[in-house]
């Protein structure tokens, strides 16, 4: 498996979908899904029945997961960059490859 571009904490801009050019923060990496879970974009809608643990019921708005490759990891600009890895100080670490600045994580 490669090495993991994108992780949790990652500011990230949608690149395609109708949450095209919206930023937020990953809450959650799924490599074998590959996909990405990002802070207030990709909102799903479920109507939940009234329960005991919640007996009110009503319409539950949360995250749902997003392919990877719609992503793009947002440079200091928050524009999206694309992502390398070079080996710098003995530390294999992620480059902005529009930049050249280190990604932190």
């Amino acid at each position: 498996m490669a090495a993991a571009k994108i992780k949790k904490g990652d500011s990230v801009v949608v690149r395609s979908g109708k949450d095209k050019g919206r930023t937020g923060t990953v809450l959650q990496v799924m490599p074998k899904d590959e996909k990405v879970l990002v802070q207030g974009v990709n909102i799903a809608a479920r109507h939940r029945k009234p329960s005991q643990a919640n007996p009110q019921g009503g319409i539950d708005r949360r995250e749902a997961p997003l392919h990877i490759s719609k992503v793009a990891i947002a440079g200091a600009d928050g524009k999206p960059t694309r992502v390398r890895f070079e080996t710098r100080d003995g530390k294999k670490v992620r480059v902005a490859v529009k930049s050249g600045e280190t990604i932190n994580g």
